[in-house]
């Protein structure tokens, strides 16, 4: 079996700052922004946490390319700083960094949290390296607790608010498990869908059903009716889950004798001539980068 190439050399080192150079603007706005307001609070309660990542210095000058972690740059600056641990990235090309890096997930940064919390560390004290209110460190501390395991094992890599976990514990494990189900597969982990998803769940599967529908502007009818429609989507969307994988087969199979048939001049130049649509369609799913679009 071959070996997959390490992402970093093995030793962290501590670099001078002045010797690191950025890879990017800084975008306008970014000063004033929240994330850049939680970085700066985090680094000056408890320091840097998260390493630098940065390519391999220039044999002329010895300075480095800043690949990650730029908004930690600048407020190390701000601090007045000398140096800060890096990770040397083997890949020294931004782009392919930052398109294989895995960010926090919502769940991770859960379980740091609570970690951090049964350690000792205080709720106050948190609230302040993470730039937030104390009440919304709560949620996140409290995040999957009435979620069912299947539905934090569908949450686990994704992001979304701590808001969509009060909506979905309102419901019964079978339902929050169709509709996160609904909510992963559309890419829309936001709270309105969630609420929407709310709206649409039978009686039966809710835990208070008296409360959990109490909602300003919409009638008995207008809910019946999301309740049949959601019923018929996720019996659309089992019907797809089942058919996905040897329609992704077939495609696979017909771009590539495609590409294949199109390497024929003879074939192409007649398409071209009698069967120009045709031809516009088979180029079209020639150059589909990835299956996922």
């Amino acid at each position: 079996m071959t070996e997959l190439p390490l992402g970093f050399e093995m030793s962290q080192l501590v670099i001078p700052l002045d010797r690191i150079l950025p890879s990017r603007k800084t975008p306008e706005g970014l000063l004033n922004s929240r994330k850049f307001k939680q970085i700066q609070s985090s680094i000056a309660e408890v320091g840097l946490i998260e390493p630098l990542t940065i390519g391999k210095a220039n044999k002329a000058t010895g300075h480095h390319i800043l690949l990650d972690g730029h908004i930690r740059l600048m407020v190390l600056r701000q601090f007045e700083y000398d140096d800060a641990p890096c990770l040397i990235a083997t890949d020294d090309e931004s782009y392919t960094f930052n398109n294989r890096i895995n960010r926090l997930s919502t769940v991770h940064e859960h379980y740091m949290i609570r970690r951090a919390v049964e350690r000792g560390v205080s709720r106050e004290r948190l609230a302040i390296a993470l730039n937030m209110d104390i009440s919304f460190v709560d949620k996140k501390l409290n995040l999957l607790d009435g979620l069912c395991a299947e539905v934090v094992e569908l949450l686990k890599d994704q992001e979304f608010s701590a808001y969509v976990s009060p909506v979905l514990r309102k419901m019964k494990p079978i339902r929050q498990l169709e509709c996160v189900e609904l909510m992963v597969s559309a890419n829309n982990l936001t709270v309105p869908y969630a609420q929407a998803l709310l709206m649409a769940t039978p009686d039966n599967l809710l835990v208070e059903p008296s409360k959990a529908k109490r909602i300003n502007g919409v009638t008995p009818e207008q809910i019946s009716k999301m309740e049949r429609e959601m019923t018929n989507l996720h019996g659309q969307y089992k019907l797809v889950e089942q058919t996905y994988g040897e329609v992704i087969l077939n495609l696979v199979l017909a771009k590539g004798y495609l590409s294949k048939l199109l390497d024929n001049p003879q074939v192409s130049r007649y398409l071209r001539l009698h069967q120009p649509d045709v031809l516009a369609e088979f180029e079209n799913i020639i150059q589909t980068v990835s299956l996922d679009k």
